[in-house]
């Protein structure tokens, strides 16, 4: 039997995607050659990820608007690098919801003023500032979309007449958005799309070429974009896996299908800890996340006991970031509703020994 995946990442994955995968590293496309033995410019993986790239951008609903799709090296933390080195002329906005965010802030300040609008530091990032104004004249707006230490959720996103950046690697295509917001989304595969080893990078092409600074190639979107994710070596196996986790999504029928689902599983979950008083939500519930559920024991004299109780259920990754404690349950788009029924039992279960 196989565990209940509760991992922050990375991720838990599709049965069929496992499987197919499987199969490919013994013998891909029947052609006695494994995945991860054949050419990165054979006809069969250039098929793969061109196949990735439309996929992505047919299920953002971003087909024939102006974006292209790069599959690239160097997880979310190099994009939080390429954004300022491609785009920050000047000045730009940042909203401060975490870890990540803050991190991101960090790397921009090495290529302009990055102006922090807003933070949520003050409260232990368990909320989603907001009201917060844009600074005029900036190159862009940069904020994360899902905080998966903390928990929390941007539920709404601000107008602005700057470019929109957004880092979506823990709740890309779990749910319906606007997605012709944003001029640039970056994620890495392995929160929500396959393993860890590649990035997805969804790019509106108008908003390149304006910074004066010479970009060096590797970190140079035009040049990753002008090369169709084959300027160097890509990352053939997760490519491949994303490639995969794409199409079962599709088959599924789309983000419209699969929020649905994924708002049942947060609901099933968050009722339980709401309901139960053994248990305390961290996050602010407005802007609690349906991918991400931290909360902790009101009584920590009862942790022995339930991490036994939930380790012996089967259950894996439920431990909450070392920064935050507590417990954090992932949900992501293929962890199955009865995953979260499990957990939701052993917590019944620790109320009735109580």
């Amino acid at each position: 039997m196989k565990k209940h995946n509760f991992s922050a990442g990375p991720c838990i994955l599709p049965e069929e995607v496992l499987q197919k995968a499987s199969e490919a590293i013994l013998n891909f496309n029947d052609d006695d050659l494994s995945l991860l033995e054949i050419s990165h410019r054979s006809k069969p993986f250039v098929d793969v990820m061109e196949n990735a790239r439309c996929l992505a951008l047919e299920l953002l609903g971003l087909e024939n608007k102006g974006y292209k799709a790069l599959f690239l090296h160097g997880g979310a933390s190099t994009q939080f690098l390429m954004v300022a080195y491609n785009l920050l002329n000047k000045k730009a906005a940042y909203l401060n919801t975490g870890t990540w965010s803050s991190k991101a802030i960090k790397e921009a300040k090495l290529f302009g003023d990055s102006i922090e609008v807003a933070s949520s530091k003050d409260k232990g990032f368990s909320y989603i500032p907001k009201g917060y104004e844009m600074p005029k004249g900036v190159d862009y707006f940069h904020c994360t979309s899902n905080n998966t230490i903390y928990g929390t959720q941007m539920k709404s996103f601000p107008k602005t007449s700057v470019s929109m950046i957004c880092d979506m690697s823990s709740d890309i295509f779990s749910r319906q958005l606007d997605f012709s917001k944003f001029d640039l989304i970056y994620a890495g595969a392995q929160k929500n799309m396959g393993p860890a080893g590649t990035t997805l990078v969804v790019i509106k092409e108008d908003i390149l070429g304006k910074v004066e600074r010479q970009i060096p190639s590797m970190l140079n979107y035009q040049v990753h974009l002008e090369k169709e994710s084959m300027f160097n070596t890509p990352p053939v196996f997760p490519v491949y896996v994303s490639m995969l986790t794409l199409e079962w999504l599709k088959k599924l029928g789309g983000i419209e299908f699969i929020e649905k689902v994924n708002n049942q599983k947060a609901s099933l979950l968050y009722t339980e800890i709401d309901r139960n008083p053994l248990f305390k939500g961290y996050a602010n519930k407005e802007d609690r996340s349906i991918m991400n559920a931290t909360f902790n024991l009101v009584d920590n004299k009862l942790q022995a006991t339930f991490d036994t109780m939930w380790k012996e259920a089967h259950i894996n990754g439920l431990n909450g970031h070392r920064s935050v404690g507590g417990y954090r349950a992932s949900m992501y788009n293929a962890l199955p509703l009865y995953s979260v029924q499990a957990l939701v039992d052993v917590m019944q279960e620790l109320e009735r020994k109580g």
